[in-house]
């Protein structure tokens, strides 16, 4: 019986010992925007580090991934439509071509089409921001019931999460 005691007693001691210590607070911390930069802790965060920590909010990464498509149509199409212009005013110059040509007038279009697309997205990074920071409020505060119960076995208190 001493033995089955003391390797008991042993495997409890181990055990105690199997996690590591929590080195400092490890709750996660709200995110700043200023100036269209994302910063944490009042360092900046790249792209991809944002998305990873945005993850554990649904609605905040979905947000936070339309404004980069955004971004990312809006600037494809802003660059193609300032490439076109530029390339038909240079043949224009260049050459005893007729200017202005259909390309000009697409690249008007597509420079026209890419402001509406662009203005969107500082929002949609905005709301995403702070959707991440109100999430971050409503899970530090514990929603819990805490009651005293009598019956015929005894007194007790009981809790529900």
């Amino acid at each position: 019986m001493k033995n089955i005691l003391l390797v008991f007693a042993l495997l409890i001691s181990l055990t105690a010992f199997s996690q590591k210590p929590a080195l400092g607070d490890t709750s996660p911390k709200p995110l700043v925007l200023e100036k269209g930069k994302i910063y944490q802790n009042g360092e900046q965060i790249p792209s991809y580090q944002v998305k990873k920590i945005l993850a554990s909010n649904v609605r905040s990464a979905s947000l936070y991934k339309k404004a980069k498509t955004k971004e990312g149509l809006g600037g494809t199409l802003l660059g193609l439509g300032i490439t076109l212009s530029v390339v038909d005013f240079a043949i224009g110059v260049f050459s005893d071509a007729d200017y202005p040509t259909a390309m000009t007038y697409v690249g008007v279009g597509m420079v026209a089409v890419s402001i509406p697309i662009l203005s969107g997205r500082a929002k949609k990074v905005k709301e995403a921001v702070e959707s991440y920071n109100d999430g971050l409020k409503n899970t530090t505060s514990l929603d819990f019931d805490l009651n005293a119960m009598a019956n015929q076995n005894g007194v007790g208190i009981q809790i529900k999460f």
